[in-house]
């Protein structure tokens, strides 16, 4: 979870899904088809055969949700069709991505909404505004912060010193300086004791307590009893944990009893996708399963990723789940370099 989103981050690793997927009534995210990558500093899109499907142009670009993905040129942002072509002008300051119809848009240094024809749905009002989930949106005025519907029609009144987004019925909310959970009607369900607190997925969420990581159930009950100097949610049955030994922090995974199922080992890691997680050791990135064992080896990449549909994106490459290169930049300059 992140608790309040202020700025939208331009390079994401990660697609959206297939039109032809059956009802998605809470938007889950599925894949497109298509995966950024970058060469000689532009972003473009190649399709799973990592043929090149919108020549690489852009200054950022994000994945496509609901057959648009956020792009900017220069100092502005706008969205593009699969086609490559603008649907929606440059025009605001920063942008989300679609999500569940409305994407968050940023102008003037105020947060609104608008639908997929770029029409304003909720005007530029808010200091802070994520994503729609599970048909609410936290949002902030001010120092605090509440749940709008997509009318932009308060659900929940602004106040909560922050708030995150709903998922499983339930949103992270913070009071002072200690988070709990909300449901949908603004009733604390849980009561906020916990020092950093992220969505539930599968029905347990990661909440620190004491400097330690550990997970509840959504009645607040532990799970797994806090243990862990940082956790993360579960994807695919497995969170990745961290564990400080003495100076040094290692990564590794456990499963939803708590049993560690992979030894903490890697100096990073990532959420499981597509039964694979990237891990890097010593600087470089390879790809393990669920058993621990390395399916592609650590090498050199410019950047970490998640697999979706069987290709992972890495900047100025892109691999099959064999580690195979199925594209890659005839210029490799990472930007700022």
């Amino acid at each position: 979870m992140r608790i309040i989103h202020l700025i939208f981050i331009c390079v994401s690793l990660l697609a959206a899904s297939c039109a032809l997927a059956p009802p998605n009534p809470f938007g889950v995210k599925r894949h497109s088809g298509l995966y950024q990558v970058y060469d000689d500093c532009k972003c473009g899109y190649i399709d799973r055969s990592g043929k090149v499907v919108v020549n690489p142009q852009f200054d950022s670009c994000n994945e496509f949700v609901d057959g648009l993905a956020p792009v900017s040129i220069g100092d502005k942002m706008g969205f593009i069709g699969t086609d490559g072509k603008f649907a929606i002008n440059p025009q605001f300051d920063s942008a989300s991505k679609f999500s569940e119809g409305l994407v968050v848009v940023w102008s003037g240094g105020k947060a609104g909404y608008i639908d997929t024809n770029g029409k304003y749905v909720v005007n530029p009002q808010f200091a802070g505004a994520s994503d729609f989930s599970e048909s609410l949106a936290s949002v902030s005025i001010g120092e605090k912060s509440g749940f709008i519907d997509k009318t932009g029609k308060y659900i929940i009144n602004p106040q909560f010193d922050s708030a995150g987004d709903f998922s499983e019925g339930l949103a992270a909310i913070k009071i002072g300086d200690k988070f709990g959970y909300v449901d949908k009607n603004g009733k604390i369900v849980i009561n906020p004791q916990f020092e950093y607190a992220t969505n539930f997925k599968d029905g347990l969420a990661a909440v620190s307590t004491g400097g330690k990581y550990g997970f509840i159930d959504n009645a607040g009950k532990y799970i797994i009893n806090p243990q862990f100097d940082y956790a993360e949610e579960f994807s695919e049955g497995l969170a990745h944990i961290f564990v400080k030994s003495g100076e040094e922090t290692r990564n590794g995974f456990i499963d939803k009893s708590g049993k560690i199922v992979i030894n903490p080992q890697f100096d990073s890691s990532g959420k499981f996708s597509d039964g694979l997680a990237w891990v890097s050791v010593g600087g470089k990135i390879g790809f393990v399963d669920k058993a621990g064992k390395y399916v592609i080896n650590p090498q050199e990449f410019d950047n970490s990723g998640d697999f979706v549909d069987g290709v992972c994106p890495l900047y100025s490459k892109a691999i099959d789940s064999n580690g195979k290169v199925i594209w890659k930049a005839a210029k490799p300059t990472v930007c700022g370099d």
